[in-house]
């Protein structure tokens, strides 16, 4: 149905650009629940380290828990700490109640700086000129107990930015920018 009225047609441009985000809040209230405590596990590959924290209290997410999340997950080479998006932790959230595994992430990569990700694509395959871990906008993980394609299968199937699959290395890539597979 055509309609020359700007304010239907600026509605209608408003649905349609909020349909087409990679990670709207709808996707997520459709997967998550809102009102929830949301924590996260991990065990960092590269530092041997662990971090088990709630960063979500079921209203609001939590500054200090934001922190250490950020300096957990930050460039392991250089030090440099990076912002972790919030939709990316609850996209890893959703993965893991999607699973059913409550064990730990193993993070392989997070928030990569601009001088690591150079050198990585020196001397990798693979890597990104704008990668979103330069955002704070990806991270490669695996999940313990838990078979990495089936990972890879979950997270494809949620439909909430992109997802790499490294059967090789053993780890999935998860983003949350536009849909898409590799």
């Amino acid at each position: 149905m055509k309609t020359n009225n700007p304010i239907q047609l600026s509605r209608r441009l408003f649905i349609a650009g909020t349909l087409s985000l990679p990670f709207s809040a709808n996707s997520l209230a459709k997967n998550i629940s809102v009102d929830r405590k949301r924590s996260l596990s991990f065990y960092h590959t590269h530092t041997d380290k662990t971090l088990t924290i709630i960063y979500f209290d079921g209203k609001s997410y939590l500054p200090t828990a934001l922190d250490e999340i950020n300096l957990f997950l930050s460039d392991f080479r250089t030090g440099d700490i990076h912002p972790i998006e919030t939709r990316l932790l609850d996209a890893v959230y959703l993965l893991q109640q999607q699973t059913g595994v409550e064990d730990k992430f193993e993070v392989i990569s997070a928030y990569r700086s601009p001088k690591t990700n150079q050198q990585l694509r020196k001397s990798t395959t693979g890597v990104a000129k704008k990668s979103l871990h330069m955002q704070g906008k990806a991270i490669d993980i695996r999940l313990r107990g838990f078979n990495t394609s089936k990972l890879r299968d979950t997270a494809i199937a949620m439909k909430l930015g992109g997802v790499g699959y490294y059967r090789r290395s053993n780890f999935i890539h998860l983003d949350t920018g536009r849909v898409r597979e590799w």
